[in-house]
């Protein structure tokens, strides 16, 4: 590709990238890397613990490749259509309420870089199976320093390159990117915690003729009733 990268990955962009879907299965990444640790959710609603194959070996690979002690903590993998379309409707409603004054057009370019829209030729990256969201937990079991001297729900620490962030914070972004990126996984500029394999964020960052992965749902799988309404999602704690 012969075009400048955006650390927003705008749909836009991610449409030029073809996917040639290859058919990988899921897996649940609990069962194939025991050492993985499940990470307390985000919001409230039903959690599958599944990747597609070859994304959960490179977990499990960087898992490995962690200093001594440390984990990786899964926040989520695969995610059902759905919740996507619930987690965007939530991330917008937040947007246009601490910003009454934006514009649609902002609303929508600032949304878009934090979760993903519904969109046909561009998968919610979660949808694929190839995505997952993840931190570092530190030998005593606490979950490691990502985000000082941000609030954990700013965005503007959510930039992996975020600026003036704490000496510890660093080290922990620094400690992901050793482990997961020789595995074979890249991060998503604008959201520290998030990396993919196979799928169009992964071609764009990476310049891959196409992406390996489209969006998927499981053999036998079942939405949760609960779960497959039309409201925003609540916050969990």
């Amino acid at each position: 590709m012969n075009r400048k990268l955006s650390e927003s990955e705008p749909v836009s962009q991610l449409r030029h990238v073809p996917i040639v879907e290859c058919s990988e299965d899921l897996v649940d990444f609990l069962a194939l890397c025991p050492d993985l640790l499940l990470d307390r959710p985000r919001y409230k609603y039903r959690r599958e613990t599944l990747l597609r194959r070859r994304a959960a070996e490179m977990l499990c690979d960087a898992n490995r490749r962690l200093p001594r002690g440390y984990k990786l903590a899964i926040i989520e993998g695969w995610r059902p259509p759905y919740i996507q379309r619930r987690m965007y409707k939530t991330v917008w409603q937040m947007f246009a309420e601490r910003h009454p004054d934006w514009s649609r057009a902002k609303l929508v370019l600032t949304v878009n870089r934090f979760t993903a829209p519904l969109d046909r030729k561009v998968p919610p990256p979660h949808t694929t199976g190839g995505a997952i969201d993840l931190v570092l937990v530190e030998p005593d079991g606490k979950t490691a320093d990502h985000c000082n001297p941000y609030d954990p729900l700013d965005p503007a620490g959510f930039l992996t390159a975020a600026p003036g962030l704490s000496e510890s914070a660093k080290e922990t972004r620094r400690i992901l990117a050793e482990a997961l990126s020789p595995a074979g996984l890249t991060n998503y500029p604008s959201e520290y915690w998030h990396w993919s394999y196979g799928d169009q964020g992964w071609a764009y960052r990476g310049g891959h003729a196409n992406a390996l992965y489209g969006q998927i749902q499981p053999p036998e799988w079942r939405p949760s009733p609960d779960d497959d309404i039309d409201e925003t999602l609540e916050r969990e704690g």
